[in-house]
């Protein structure tokens, strides 16, 4: 099975084709939008939670330290300190898709 991956600029191009505008504009546009939603989550905010409407929700939120986890290659003992995490919810028309049998 091969992975179709799609890039910012694929985002871009597509964007300039339904909007009718130069593929310049629109790369601008698409690096200014992703750039904002980078900012959100990065911000100083233990939880921070970004809804989009008819997409899904993209949260960031902090996790406790972890004094005993293990490497499962060498079996080895580390300690992981606490961090934010990153997570994808998708909205109720995707999720519908989705679920659908292939």
């Amino acid at each position: 099975m091969k992975i179709k991956t799609y890039t910012k600029k694929d985002i871009a191009n597509e964007f300039s084709r339904r909007q009718n505008q130069s593929v310049r504009k629109s790369i601008e546009h698409t690096d200014t939008f992703f750039n904002i939603l980078r900012d959100i989550l990065i911000e100083d905010n233990p939880y921070t939670r970004v809804e989009i409407r008819n997409f899904g929700v993209l949260e960031s939120k902090p996790t406790k330290a972890k004094p005993r986890a293990r490497n499962p290659v060498t079996n080895e003992e580390i300690y992981v300190p606490a961090h934010k995490k990153t997570r994808f919810k998708p909205g109720k028309l995707i999720k519908e898709y989705l679920r659908k049998p292939i």
